[in-house]
């Protein structure tokens, strides 16, 4: 019987000493992964925040691009029939949003609807005012044509897009 008791005397310490090991290196050891996670992420944060910046940045400049009172000055030519002209602006958009269609990684779902809206919204924009047109009429025609569908829904097309895309933009920094 004393036998057993010293056995126990010795061992109980013995268990609570190892038990109190196990927590402080359990402990020591969850702090360091979590250490090392934070750096992970913020390396991951330093590599990508650049690259999301960038995406705004495109979209931004889509949107810009594709507004029609840009796209019509810098792409208006008088000698040119309206139907041509209307391909001319539909091809522009296309290659303007193909360009940028990796960009959609990273931005937010959300973000990209409201992109692809504006773009629709653009090309409807055109089509409808392209509706009216003959064969007689020119580019100018078509270009004031859409101007006026513009004024007379009162609204811009890629505004509320490029807001949006602002807004997320700035939320990243």
């Amino acid at each position: 019987m004393d036998y057993i008791t010293e056995l126990i005397k010795i061992l109980v310490p013995a268990l609570l000493v190892m038990y109190a090991m196990f927590l402080v290196v359990r402990n020591f050891l969850q702090k360091q992964f979590d250490q090392k996670l934070i750096e992970v992420k913020l390396k991951n944060t330093e590599t990508t925040l650049p690259l999301r910046l960038q995406a705004y940045e495109r979209m931004a400049l889509l949107l810009e691009r594709i507004s029609p009172n840009n796209m019509l000055l810098r792409l208006s030519e008088p000698s040119i029939s309206a139907f041509e002209f209307q391909h001319l602006l539909q091809k522009e958009i296309r290659e303007e949003l193909n360009h940028n269609l990796s960009q959609q990684v990273y931005i937010s779902d959300e973000g990209w609807k409201k992109t692809k809206a504006a773009v629709n919204e653009v090309v409807a924009i055109i089509q409808g005012a392209s509706e009216k047109m003959n064969e007689k009429n020119n580019a100018i025609d078509l270009a004031e044509a859409i101007f006026d569908l513009m004024i007379k829904e009162n609204k811009e097309p890629t505004a509320d897009a490029l807001l949006f895309i602002k807004a997320e933009a700035r939320q990243l920094l």
